[in-house]
């Protein structure tokens, strides 16, 4: 424990503490020595003000609490463990959006690492030792990403034009951004389309053009937002018109079991070992890549529709590695 360390101790100790703390304790807890623990008392109360007393009877240390407000330490205050906590959270946060965040946070990082110093951190070790592996994600561009979530928290509208994947051509949009989700290592916007006249969801990646609009964004309700977005399955969302029942092979049972798929879900192991998964939808799409994503470990028992589809989907892809080789 270093003296930064220990200055941030010493003022929890006193913090939270009613009664006063003799300097052995002080000691113990600081892991300091006598002369130490003097030095940290007496720079505390020069350099930062703190309002240390000594109770002469109790032998023991305490702040004065008389004065209007509570003490704290000056300025933007952490321990070394939240100052790691920090970096880890800006390499999550880097990891999450190459480039989208970085003008923003970079300065944050360097201040933190300054603030760590050359003998806690070596330059580049987060990076080495802290890896976020994705699979499968698209990279937004930086402008409209900085648009969406500006608009978003400022509570404006948003014009786009966006390029949907079932279009041959964008369709031009005034939206009121509701939330901004980040979905299996890809970013979406949830947001009222004043187009549709309906709740929809924006791939952020697929934003040709955006641009502030002055007029104040429609507000929907959390509860209606909750009922449309995470009450069925997935990215695709809407009230639940269908329940799939899945049967996994016992081989896969436990790794299913451990999974969330829905919030909703519902499963039980069977008496041969196998799970079965119950999983509310509306549109089958992403559903059906994580059926297929498993093989013959797993068998869509119902609804027929949703049986039927997979089965067309594996029949393709035995037919495609049966045909003549090229």
């Amino acid at each position: 424990m270093d003296k930064f360390d220990r200055i941030y101790a010493l003022h929890a100790l006193l913090s939270h503490s009613r009664l006063p703390i003799t300097k052995a304790k002080i000691e113990e807890q600081l892991e300091c020595s006598h002369a130490t623990a003097e030095r940290l008392i007496k720079d505390m109360r020069l350099y930062l003000n703190a309002p240390i007393e000594y109770n002469r009877e109790a032998n023991g240390y305490f702040y004065n609490k008389n004065s209007q407000y509570k003490y704290e330490l000056p300025g933007l205050w952490f321990n070394a463990s939240e100052l790691y906590a920090l970096l880890i959270t800006y390499q999550l946060l880097s990891s999450v959006g190459p480039g989208l965040l970085d003008a923003h946070i970079s300065p944050l990082k360097i201040k933190i690492e300054e603030l760590l110093g050359t003998d806690k951190i070596a330059k580049g070790e987060l990076a080495k030792r802290v890896r976020i592996i994705k699979i499968a994600s698209r990279k937004p561009n930086p402008k409209h990403f900085s648009l969406v979530a500006t608009s978003l928290l400022t509570r404006k509208r948003l014009f786009i034009e966006y390029q949907g994947r079932e279009r041959g051509k964008p369709t031009k949009r005034e939206i009121s951004p509701q939330r901004l989700i980040y979905y299996r290592d890809n970013w979406y916007l949830d947001a009222w389309c004043h187009l549709r006249n309906e709740l929809r969801s924006f791939a952020i990646e697929r934003i040709d053009n955006s641009k502030f609009i002055i007029e104040e964004s429609t507000d929907i309700d959390d509860s209606e937002l909750e009922a449309h977005y995470a009450s069925s399955y997935g990215i695709f969302a809407g009230k639940p018109t269908h329940t799939a029942l899945l049967k996994f092979s016992k081989d896969v049972a436990q790794w299913v079991a451990d999974e969330q798929w829905h919030p909703k879900q519902k499963g039980q192991f069977t008496l041969d070992g196998s799970y079965e998964l119950e999983i509310p939808y509306r549109d089958p799409r992403e559903l059906m890549m994580d059926i297929l994503k498993y093989g013959a470990d797993v068998e869509v028992l119902k609804p027929s529709s949703l049986r039927s589809h997979i089965q067309q989907k594996l029949q393709q892809a035995v037919t495609n590695y049966t045909s003549k080789e090229k």
